[in-house]
């Protein structure tokens, strides 16, 4: 029940300095009284949320308003990515996202939705040809390529082979400078057309491993019977999101050539800072505490899909058990090629028994280590016995570059091991 509003005030006397404030109905009738001078000086600490923090803010409880997100991570890491459409020609990189599920009814179509209505200058396809999407891209001024089904593309041999021009498209997208050339008109004149342009992909599956490499990975998982979302409405449901386009839009168009210069610190390298850096380039211009969500959200996300590539990228696997393999024997100087194959194919997980009835062999070992510049040769033993075999010193450089060892300070505290980042067990 309400407080009964207080009486009207007398009219002070001329000692009075002033008239205390009106109470509001509906508030408790202490919040009339005046400030303590403690509380006067906080408040004049306070400073009002930036608008580009409001603008993000909104944009993720829409977000969340529709669709049940796998982490807080990756609501986050979606609305910097659809601010960033705003802003595309001030990148250098153009993010991807990939939204990706192990099956269906998990969302990824419905997040697309959200995105379709809040990105700039969508441009939606199914089964578009690469001639039709590279011509629909305005160097200028990029569209945002969005690409549902996008399984149906690579998930055969067939179909990739028929869409390898499409692929081959996306991936050079990503970068500014890259555009591809066609011969055109009666003269049969060479003519450059940019590929530069975000996108975003949604399909069951991982999508092409070099996407992958070059997305921020979304990955959808059905909602479990406490997670409730609101349904969407195109006619309803979109004007409140196109209103959050548009004031995006309004915020980050004066704020091109600022961005344009900015280098954010990153909590990441090479490939997944050039893939990250206008997210957090976004975050930055929105200031609050979307700086900190944002770097969160890099390092929590890019380590999971680095652990992701460790357990499923083959070489990369192969690698960390033949680490493990001279790590379970004191990490010899050399161990036989005999030795190590025992070792590795010992992991029942592992995929080294698709390789023949006997597991990986030593022509198998010889062939996935020959990219890396690794071979085997006579080895002397310690007992004096010679036999083929590998030096340990042999993978000291190719384990730094591909499969460093994981840093205890590095592992972000939201994350547990094995599971989507944000989430708990």
């Amino acid at each position: 029940m309400t407080d009964p509003q207080p009486s009207t005030p007398s009219l002070p006397d001329a000692a009075a300095t002033s008239w205390p404030p009106v109470a509001v109905p509906g508030r408790p009738a202490d919040s009339t009284a005046p400030p303590a001078d403690e509380d006067l000086d906080d408040a004049s600490k306070t400073v009002p949320l930036p608008e580009g923090a409001k603008i993000l803010d909104d944009l993720r409880t829409q977000i969340k308003r529709y669709v049940a997100m796998p982490s807080e991570e990756a609501v986050t890491a979606v609305a910097l990515w659809v601010a960033a459409t705003h802003l595309q020609r001030a990148w250098q990189h153009a993010p991807r996202l990939a939204i990706v599920a192990p099956e269906k009814r998990c969302g990824k179509s419905r997040l697309l939705d959200v995105v379709t209505e809040t990105v700039h200058k969508r441009l939606i396809t199914v089964n578009a040809s690469a001639a039709a999407i590279f011509r629909s891209i305005d160097g200028d001024d990029p569209p945002t390529l969005l690409v549902d089904e996008a399984d149906a593309m690579f998930s055969t041999t067939k179909a990739a082979e028929k869409n390898e021009e499409v692929r081959g498209l996306i991936n050079a997208g990503h970068q500014r400078g890259r555009p591809t050339l066609r011969v055109s008109g009666p003269e049969h004149q060479v003519q450059e057309f940019p590929t530069f342009a975000m996108a975003a992909l949604a399909g069951i599956g991982d999508l092409p491993d070099t996407i992958m490499d070059r997305a921020v990975v979304i990955r959808m998982r059905r909602r479990a019977a406490g997670e409730k979302v609101a349904s969407f409405r195109t006619g309803r449901d979109t004007p409140a999101l196109n209103a959050i386009r548009d004031r995006l839009h309004a915020w980050l168009q004066p704020l091109y050539e600022l961005a344009m210069e900015m280098e954010p610190p990153m909590p990441v390298e090479d490939r997944a800072a050039d893939t990250w850096e206008p997210l957090v380039i976004i975050a930055d211009l929105a200031g609050g505490n979307w700086p900190a969500l944002a770097r969160t959200a890099c390092r929590a996300m890019t380590d999971y899909e680095a652990g992701q590539d460790e357990e499923g990228g083959l070489r990369t696997r192969l690698l960390v058990g033949i680490r493990r393999a001279f790590a379970a024997v004191g990490d010899p100087a050399v161990l036989s090629t005999k030795h190590l194959l025992e070792a590795l194919n010992a992991d029942k997980e592992a995929p080294w028994a698709e390789y023949g009835a006997n597991g990986l062999t030593p022509r198998g070992l010889q062939l996935l280590l020959k990219p890396y510049g690794i071979s085997s040769a006579n080895r002397r033993f310690p007992d004096g016995a010679q036999a083929k075999g590998f030096a340990r010193n042999q993978f000291l450089d190719t384990w730094a570059r591909y499969c460093p060892e994981p840093k205890a300070a590095d592992t972000p505290a939201s994350s547990g091991d094995g599971l989507l980042p944000g989430t708990a067990a």
